[in-house]
């Protein structure tokens, strides 16, 4: 079983070695040290493109709530639409034909 991480700041959960193992599959752009600058990025892209195996894991280190968090402020362009209903309905913040739409950039034209 893996040790949940503190839901309270994103702070703390630089320093997992479960998530730094994430990183290196899942942001592979960067190197794990700069991604594990984000972290909220690394659980949001297991949860848009991770395998069964790892979105298990996941799970299972920041718990629902931490998914929650990280759902509630996404940023533009980390969900596809799949992904996006499937953790609204499986986090039940959504009902049935009322998941949020995705977030979008807004242009100006002044």
């Amino acid at each position: 079983m893996i040790e949940a991480l503190p839901l309270q700041d994103f702070e703390a959960w630089k320093g997992s070695q479960e998530l730094a193992c994430l990183a290196k599959r899942y942001i592979w752009w960067k190197t794990v040290e700069q991604a594990m600058e984000n972290p909220e990025q690394i659980v949001a892209q297991v949860m848009n493109l991770g395998e069964w195996s790892d979105v298990c894991r996941l799970v299972d280190l920041v718990r629902d709530e931490g998914l929650c968090r990280v759902i509630k402020h996404a940023e533009i362009g980390i969900f596809n639409e799949r992904s996006w209903h499937y953790w609204h309905y499986r986090l039940g913040l959504a009902k049935v034909g009322s998941v949020p739409t995705l977030p979008t950039r807004k242009l100006s034209y002044d």
